[in-house]
């Protein structure tokens, strides 16, 4: 018969992992609702240095009051009663990863390289005396290595930039990770997505002839093909599948938000 006694250094590491593991399980558990509003408050933060807004010596939270959070039809650009959605449990990731919530997108679409958009988005808007001044509008789309999270703000026009600002991404420190480094995001402000007719003209990525510069963003250095995922994420965004039915609708009624 075993002697029993020689298995006790191997119960004991068994027990100790079994606890071990509980314990990294509660605590993970017991830290996701922090986690969860930290998140949150670092996307305020950066849709707040999107539009300009953003002051470090004030609070996150104290600034986004002045914030309005809507949800938009993206096909036919209409805004979405919060009765009918919730912009506040609105989960737009998920939301573009379900059939119920989301379109799949064609090859030629999919400039992106996001294969689905969601039906609806998430925009924030910035107002004085009830006209919208700013409009902040998530983007997202595929770089070199990563997708690409971001924010992009629009002022009254519906065509002109006021900032712009990445939060999530997976790019090369220093190459196209430089699409966090605050030099280069200010080359955005005041260029223009759109032209006289309305048509999508903003380029972002090295110059060619002579292109107009308010239509021209300068690319990373060293990071073509993550300036290229950028350029695609403004095509797309700013296409008929993204927030032009929208921008459309907000130029024509002049910056009314009703109906």
């Amino acid at each position: 018969m075993a002697d029993i006694t020689a298995y006790k250094p191997f119960y004991s590491v068994l027990i100790l992992a079994f606890f071990c593991s509980l314990m990294v399980a509660g605590a993970a558990v017991g830290l996701r609702p922090l986690q969860e509003a930290n998140k949150l408050q670092d996307q305020k933060k950066n849709i707040l240095m999107a539009a300009g807004l953003y002051d470090s010596s004030q609070s996150v939270t104290e600034l986004f009051s002045d914030v309005e959070t809507k949800i938009v039809d993206l096909t036919s650009g209409t805004f979405v009663s919060p009765e009918e959605i919730s912009p506040e449990e609105y989960e737009q990731r998920k939301a573009a990863m379900t059939k119920e919530l989301s379109n799949p997108l064609a090859k030629d679409a999919d400039v992106a390289g996001i294969r689905r958009v969601e039906k609806y988005s998430l925009v924030y808007l910035v107002k004085e005396n009830g006209t919208v001044t700013q409009i902040i509008l998530p983007i997202r789309g595929k770089g070199l290595w990563s997708t690409l999270y971001g924010y992009i703000a629009i002022n009254e026009d519906m065509t002109t930039v006021s900032g712009i600002s990445f939060y999530e991404h997976g790019e090369t420190p220093g190459l196209g990770g430089e699409i966090e480094n605050p030099r280069w995001q200010a080359g955005w402000e005041g260029k223009k997505i759109y032209n006289q007719n309305y048509e999508e003209s903003l380029f972002v990525g090295k110059k060619q002839g002579e292109r107009d510069k308010k239509h021209y963003v300068d690319g990373l250095s060293g990071a073509t093909l993550t300036t290229e995922g950028v350029d695609d994420i403004i095509n797309f965004w700013f296409g008929k599948h993204g927030f032009k039915p929208f921008l459309s609708q907000m130029k024509s009624n002049g910056g009314n938000t009703n109906g």
